[in-house]
């Protein structure tokens, strides 16, 4: 038997006083495999023991959540007897190491977390970040994220269609690949974790078990070294067709009435399915390890409950249905097998080759884990701007710009993801939120995910707050109503009180936006310890990054809006005012390489009317295009909508009365938008008479000209190649 020394604890990332505690809670030391599963039940990624006490601060609950956070993802009711279910989740630390299988077994996990819980998946998102482009490993992650996320969710028949990718030298050392799956589900029929009925059978289903991702909680609740790539390992290796085998064995045993309760082995593997399960229902759990489908020889108990190989579930089956589920499996060519049962007295025992080689109590693996209330230190609020700078040649500034990282077009992303299989997207990726048909209805779910990680970082309430509403806006933009939020919040080292600070802050601001727009959180994942340890002993830490996904509501997918020119002579429109704010913005990054400055405030109350507002003029047939303004600001959302239309635009700004034609043209003040019209007057009326800020632009032309004020201009031709020459240029060789 292993001795379990101090250095065997401090390997298994447990502190002294944590282990201490183990002791106490099963009063005996532990041997290696009760060590592994407390290891991997108190990680951050399985115990959210640095988050949970903040994370009970945000606002779950509306008359439309069916569930709330805590099961394997959020429901919201969406009408006619129908929910849908969701939830985004981090794979950055495997996404670094391996980036293929990192971020392919990462939407392969999303979306077990999703048809575990009865719904079919119908939708893929993601939210990525990188280091500078010039850096010479990011051709290699780009390339290898890309190609997994592409890989696996087109293998398995789920569209991807929508997403986000950020730059940042904050992510040098530790990029983020956050994945998002939405499905839909009847709501009479959602499954749920809580194993119920002492004696019911335990199985097993799915893949074999192999010695892949052992340790991969672990390594998910650590910082980076110089190490880390040794640490491949730890992670996951995917199989897209198997998945899509389980998700219909899956789903064709749910239409029966044999699963008592069922858990997808994500993260920790078989110990956090079996002790999620067990703790949810409140009864204990056998398992015989002899049972569980190995894949390797030699396999050890300790090994096959850390193992995170993917595709596989764990079930609790009604007493007699076990052969008529095996006979299921069997047809889909998965493994079958039942490897336990359901106890009383709450504890986990496994056996393995006639002995008992893990006895200890569950409470103290879940409910009773740590939860640390962490030192953190507010971030200052930044000093205002000085020296704001003005645009000497507007044109050739907003060419730089959107030629740029921060706003390139991401065609080369999403071209390699099959946006349309399922026959159900209604708009595919590069409008400011996705739209899937709900198959066999009129209705459609808008889907985005959104957040400024520069932001957070110059003010992490407000940034918070913007993160929050940018989706709200963005679902807007499409016509959709906001029904809720799912997030991933991505951060550094708790541990150091700035960085706790950080997400204290983003938190706060997150609940107040979720509050004033009646927008609750439905489900999540933390991602803490994203941060690289430097030779020199320092750290570099990743931005503060609360990803958030939205998902929203329409009545009727054939009124969905888009953000592309229609037609030209049509009317163009800025909703909303404008201060005129330049701090932390794009212009100031990347034309002037300034990162200063607040970022813009956000008016919670004017984001709810605006978007209301918007969505009604869209069902009204008001409009013809919709695009909110966010990175880059005015002049930037306008390009987009004539890229995106190939129409050009002949804009009159003079009366918006800026201080300068910079912070006019390119500052990103929040709760505004862009829409185009056939009908001015109705307009005009409809927002008078909600006391609408409605500001006239110009109108639409098809010449394949920008021109602003009479005097500069641009041809869509030359902002097209700069537009679309980004990624081709930065991958050239890499598809």
């Amino acid at each position: 038997m292993t001795e379990i020394t101090p250095e065997i604890v401090a390997e298994h990332g447990l502190s002294p006083e944590e282990y201490d505690r183990i002791v106490a809670a099963i009063g005996r030391e532990p041997n290696l495999v009760e060590l592994g599963i407390f290891s991997v039940m108190w990680s951050e990624h399985c115990s959210y023991k640095s988050s949970r006490l903040h994370l009970k601060k945000l606002p779950t609950e509306a008359p439309w959540v069916i569930c709330g956070p805590g099961e394997n993802a959020g429901v919201i009711d969406i009408g006619d007897g129908q929910a849908a279910i969701f939830k985004m989740e981090s794979h950055n630390h495997p996404s670094y190491i391996e980036p293929y299988q990192g971020a392919a077994t990462g939407v392969g996990g999303i979306l077990r977390d999703v048809f575990t819980m009865g719904a079919r998946p119908v939708a893929n998102m993601n939210a990525l970040r990188f280091g500078r482009p010039d850096h010479p490993k990011m051709r290699h992650l780009i390339a290898g994220v890309v190609a997994g996320i592409g890989g696996y969710g087109n293998c398995v028949g789920v569209p991807t269609v929508g997403g986000e990718t950020n730059f940042h030298r904050a992510y040098d050392g530790n990029i983020l690949v956050n994945a998002m799956t939405v499905g839909v589900a009847d709501a009479d029929r959602i499954f749920y974790s809580a194993a119920t009925g002492v004696g019911n059978p335990i199985v097993y289903v799915g893949s074999k078990t192999g010695r892949d991702g052992i340790h991969g909680a672990t390594m998910a609740s650590a910082d980076f070294d110089e190490d880390s790539e040794e640490k491949r390992p730890t992670v996951q290796v995917g199989d897209p067709f198997t998945e899509k085998l389980l998700i219909e064995a899956c789903l064709e045993l749910m239409a029966t009435d044999a699963i008592v309760a069922i858990q997808d082995m994500g993260a920790a593997g078989l110990t956090s399915s079996s002790v999620e399960m067990a703790t949810n229902g409140g009864v204990g759990i056998r398992l015989d390890m002899d049972k569980v489908p190995c894949r390797e020889e030699g396999m050890t108990p300790y090994e096959m409950m850390l193992s995170e190989s993917q595709e596989r579930m764990l079930m609790v089956l009604k007493p007699g249905k076990e052969e008529m589920a095996k006979a299921i499996f069997e047809k889909w060519e998965l493994d079958f097998a039942v490897i336990g049962e359901v106890t009383e007295g709450g504890h986990m025992v496994l056996t393995f080759e006639g002995e008992t080689v893990c006895d200890i109590p569950l409470g103290p693996l879940a409910d009773e884990a740590p939860e640390y209330d962490r030192p953190y230190v507010e971030t200052p609020r930044p000093a205002p701007l000085e020296d704001e700078p003005d645009s000497k040649d507007v044109m050739a500034d907003l060419e730089a710009m959107m030629g740029s990282p921060a706003l390139a077009s991401r065609r080369w992303i999403w071209q390699q993801y099959d946006s349309q299989v399922g026959a159900n997207t209604v708009q595919k990726p590069g409008g400011d939120a996705a739209v899937v048909r709900v198959h066999g209805t009129t209705k459609a779910l808008g889907i985005t995910t959104d957040c400024t990680p520069r932001y957070c970082f110059a003010d992490p309430r407000e940034g918070g707050k913007q993160a929050i509403a940018e989706t709200y806006r963005n679902l807007s933009a499409v016509g959709a109503r906001p029904l809720a939020v799912t997030n991933c919040l991505n951060f550094a080292n708790p541990q150091r009180p700035e960085i706790m600070g950080q997400f204290v802050g983003c938190l706060e601001g997150m609940g107040e936006a979720c509050r004033a727009l009646d927008y609750p959180i439905v489900s999540g994942n933390v991602s803490l310890y994203n941060e690289t340890r430097l030779d020199d002993g320092s750290s570099m830490a990743i931005l503060p990054t609360p990803a958030i996904g939205g998902v929203g509501l329409l009545d009727d997918w054939e009124k969905s809006a888009s953000l592309a020119f229609k037609a030209a002579d049509e009317q163009i429109f800025l909703v909303g005012e404008t201060p005129h704010h330049l701090g932390q913005s794009v212009f100031l990054k990347e034309v002037h390489g300034r990162e200063e400055g607040p970022p813009p405030p956000v008016d919670l109350e004017l984001e709810r009317r605006h978007g209301e507002f918007v969505r009604t003029a869209i069902g009204e047939g008001l409009v013809s295009a919709v695009h909110d303004i966010s990175d880059g600001g005015l002049l930037v959302a306008l390009a987009e909508m004539a890229l995106a239309g190939g129409m050009g635009a002949d804009l009159h700004l003079e009366r918006l009365n800026a201080r300068n034609r910079a912070a006019m043209l390119f500052g990103e003040d929040q709760a505004r938008y862009v829409v185009t019209t056939t009908d001015p007057d109705a307009l005009r009326k409809s927002a008078k008479e909600n006391g609408i800020a409605l500001e006239p632009l110009g109108t639409t032309r098809d010449d394949g000209q920008i021109t602003l004020d009479g005097n500069d201009s641009i041809a869509l031709d030359r902002l097209r190649a700069a537009h679309e020459g980004f990624f081709p240029t930065l991958m050239e060789g890499e598809l």
